[in-house]
């Protein structure tokens, strides 16, 4: 809910990025006491798309947060995105075209170049390695430096996904990690070991991050003068 230049929330923005993609459904995986966002939505409520809502009743981890869709998503196809992070509309419309599970893997020089990203923010994401024909092989979060090494390549997961079904059963397979949360890598991994495919789409683009404090004055200046329409 961190606003724009204009007061406009960045999830809006997201919102809006869905619907020029085509997406007409949105679930937002919310806590219990997300009555802002809420209200927010009461007040202006999106006229592309509808909204949803599946409350994650305690903060425990992204494949919890997926699992808490569930009862909504149903048997359907469905994307999975961060909340604090604006993608380009072309990695949304080529998971919408895959027609099967995968991702998009963006590349690393690009996040920093067209998305504003800082080097050693990057270091810290998800790795990827793909094999010959273009499926997820690994995946390794924050990697090391002899980690970065063996994996090779510069593939970068902003955990943008595309999921049917199946998933949930993975979710529900992978134990508490460090940080007692059901992690969403953890249940690619898994589903991976359990001889699961994931399609990666390569992509050489940015995208806006979110995710800490100091992003806001970048982000609003790469925002600009634009006006969300979700």
């Amino acid at each position: 809910m961190i606003p724009d230049a204009k007061g406009r929330p960045f999830l809006d923005h997201i919102l809006s990025s869905f619907a020029d993609a085509g997406i007409t459904r949105a679930v937002l995986v919310v806590a219990p006491d997300a009555e802002v966002i809420r209200q927010h939505y009461h007040d202006t409520p999106p006229r592309r798309l509808s909204l949803e809502w599946a409350v994650q009743e305690q903060p425990r981890g992204t494949a919890d947060a997926v699992l808490a869709a569930e009862p909504l998503v149903g048997r359907d196809p469905f994307l999975v995105a961060n909340a604090d992070n604006l993608y380009p509309v072309a990695a949304l419309t080529s998971l919408i075209d895959l027609g099967e599970p995968g991702l998009v893997a963006f590349d690393r020089d690009a996040l920093f170049q067209d998305g504003g990203i800082a080097p050693d923010r990057i270091k810290a994401f998800a790795m990827l390695r793909l094999d010959a024909s273009g499926y997820l092989a690994d995946l390794v979060e924050k990697p090391d430096a002899d980690e970065l090494r063996a994996i090779g390549g510069g593939w970068v997961s902003m955990n943008l996904w595309r999921f049917d079904h199946r998933i949930f059963a993975h979710c529900r397979a992978v134990p508490l990690s460090v940080r007692g949360e059901l992690e969403l890598p953890q249940a690619v991994m898994h589903a991976l070991r359990s001889g699961a495919t994931f399609r990666a789409v390569t992509m050489h683009a940015g995208v806006l991050d979110l995710s800490q404090r100091a992003d806001i004055a970048a982000v609003a200046a790469r925002l600009g003068e634009r006006t969300p329409h979700p």
